[in-house]
């Protein structure tokens, strides 16, 4: 299941970027954190802090990460984030983002795996994968249905 892209344009800020004004590739992942979440608040129609009410879960922290870099950012770029949901398992779930520096080249290729997570039952120190409720998988498909212009179930 790939949904239509969530996009959303990010001005590079002075803090984002090294001593010679390039971004520090760390606060990419950070970019594409807040891009995540987004892409979960467009879909389920509610803010983060609702979602993780709402589902009983403490977040969805991210379990792998990869990213191919070939344009730098500077200082004072607008670029443009694109994220798709890759595909749901059962506690976990894939996102794919792509950067486009200002002139709308790929400046970035990443995609992170997450989990479903809420406090673990038994010791409320840690964490543990949630099944993802059907409802949440569901809303994606509906989503990439009308973005796609796709009819029926």
């Amino acid at each position: 299941m790939t949904v239509m892209p969530f996009r959303r344009q990010v001005t590079i800020e002075w803090g984002d970027c090294d001593p010679a004004g390039i971004v520090h590739y760390p606060r990419y992942f950070a970019m594409f954190d807040v891009s995540t979440a987004h892409l979960f608040q467009v879909v389920l129609g509610c803010s983060k802090r609702e979602m993780l009410r709402r589902y009983d879960i403490i977040g969805f922290p991210m379990v792998e990460t990869r990213a191919s870099f070939f344009i730098p950012s500077k200082f004072g770029d607008t670029v443009t984030i694109e994220s798709y949901l890759k595909a749901f398992n059962r506690s976990s779930f894939e996102v794919s983002h792509r950067l486009l520096v200002t002139d709308g080249r790929l400046g970035i290729e990443a995609s992170e795996t997450r989990v479903w997570a809420g406090i673990h039952p038994d010791d409320h120190e840690r964490i543990k994968g949630r099944a993802i409720p059907a409802e949440v998988v569901a809303a994606f498909a509906e989503n990439n249905k009308t973005q796609t212009g796709e009819s029926g179930p």
